[in-house]
């Protein structure tokens, strides 16, 4: 009962907050963390006041569901559920993604080869809509619409406060199989045969993801949840994941250190401050290995531009930011990995399979219009993170354009929460326009909430 009262509570002061927001000013959150990696114009007005929406309301290890508010981080989520042997659906590889940013944004892991992607575990939601109002949102119904159209609107139809959602058993271990490939069609039939049949070699997947370091050198890591691991590793000190995929064919973690792999050395991103040089790794706090420390540093380079005085001081070459994981078709999966080894040339590049989720009984997946994925096709999400140096002649973006054009013609679709390129009339074919703009002028008539373009494209 407290929960839920203290619930209501601050569901009424995130709807003041709202009300006090001036007609005219960009409605933002005051939240402390963000996942984005989009550069946006500064709020003139404060932010929502969501510092009451951050919890877990309870878990029904029964029905094995979840009542979570909007700005609970995966961490906090994780730490409620794990206790009764049960897990998210899906828990995206870095600690302080929340539940509703990861809905409203998107999120993957390794277990969406057979889960799909977050918001395909949600029942119903409860979101503050433009007009101020709080709607109750489920697969059918007076608000289906709302529903549907909620992923991958990045809160330009409104921010979720309190969410239901599914969850799954869970076991004290995941051991792993690191599986070297030097053909990428290899690799990619043995994601069609582990997404068809969730096993490969006699034994049962529960998660599979993968690194490709070259077009010869690339790893599936293929996950089982278990009871039993004769050795357990620790990469929160001074080993670091991504490595032992090349030394090890076999190992294991606890469930808890499996989920959060990734995020110690935000996948392999600590070594641009130095955090994998083994003298730094033992004087750098264990405290700030965390994936959200990585970030506040890259914001404090973004607003002052200390590294980018210090190239220029060198005489190097401006750099251009390419942060983006994309979904490809797995049968385009090889001939997209080769054009970007081959074009950009970053390296080391995250692969994660991904299958739209199919419901238990009869029917096929639903399909999601902002984020219009095909129900019963196989994709990859490639993710990729870092800088790569501005050519002579060429211009800062001109990469990212290069690979959306790439993304866009072997039929994948890219996520929004970094730098985006594409002119209106594409945006609107790739991101469901049309159906965005039904649902805006029913739920926010006056469009006081960003559109989603304009978040996504021209950072208002």
């Amino acid at each position: 009962m407290h929960a839920v009262r203290d619930h209501d509570q601050a569901v009424a002061q995130l709807r003041r907050s709202y009300a006090a927001v001036p007609a005219g000013e960009p409605v933002r959150l005051a939240k402390r963390t963000s996942n984005l990696f989009r550069p946006r114009a500064a709020p003139r007005a404060p932010g929502l006041d969501v510092s009451g929406l951050n919890g877990v309301l309870s878990v029904d290890p029964v029905a094995r569901t979840a009542e979570v508010q909007g700005m609970c981080t995966y961490e906090h989520l994780v730490d409620a559920t794990l206790p009764h042997g049960l897990m998210p659906l899906v828990v995206p590889q870095l600690r302080t993604i929340t539940l509703g940013g990861a809905v409203t944004g998107l999120g993957i892991e390794s277990t969406s080869f057979r889960n799909g992607l977050p918001h395909e575990s949600v029942i119903e939601l409860d979101v503050l809509t433009g007009a101020g109002e709080i709607v109750t949102a489920r697969p059918d119904g007076e608000h289906a619409d709302l529903f549907a159209a909620f992923p991958n609107s990045l809160g330009s139809l409104g921010y979720a406060t309190r969410l239901r959602i599914e969850l799954q058993p869970v076991r004290r271990f995941v051991t792993l199989r690191n599986i070297r490939f030097t053909s990428l069609e290899e690799l990619t039939d043995v994601v069609g045969e582990v997404t068809a049949t969730r096993s490969w070699a006699g034994e049962t997947v529960d998660a599979m993801d993968g690194v490709m370091f070259s077009p010869g050198e690339a790893y599936l890591v293929l996950g089982s949840f278990t009871d039993e691991a004769a050795q357990v590793s620790d990469y929160t000190g001074q080993d670091i994941y991504y490595r032992s995929l090349r030394r090890r064919t076999r190992d294991a973690l606890t469930g808890y250190d499996y989920l959060w792999r990734w995020d110690t050395d935000w996948f392999w991103c600590s070594a641009a401050f130095g955090v994998q040089h083994p003298v730094i790794r033992r004087v750098w706090p264990a405290r700030w290995r965390r994936s959200d420390v990585y970030h506040r540093l890259v914001r404090l380079e973004h607003r002052h531009g200390v590294a980018a005085r210090i190239d220029r001081w060198r005489g190097q070459p401006a750099r251009e930011r390419v942060v983006q994981d994309v979904e490809i078709p797995l049968e385009r999966t090889a001939e997209f990995l080769r054009w970007f080894a081959r074009t950009v040339g970053m390296s080391p590049v995250w692969l994660c399979p991904l299958r739209l989720r199919e419901p238990a009984g009869a029917g096929s997946a639903r399909a999601w219009p902002l984020y219009p994925l095909e129900p019963g096709r196989d994709y990859v999400n490639i993710g990729f993170w870092g800088s790569v140096p501005i050519a002579e002649g060429a211009a800062d973006g001109d990469v990212n354009r290069e690979i959306e054009r790439m993304v866009s013609e072997l039929g994948g679709h890219k996520s929004l929460y970094s730098d985006a390129y594409y002119d209106r009339e594409s945006f609107d074919r790739l991101y469901g326009g049309a159906t965005w703009r039904a649902v805006k002028d029913r739920y926010d008539p006056d469009h006081r909430l960003t559109g989603l373009y304009e978040k996504a494209v021209t950072r208002a």
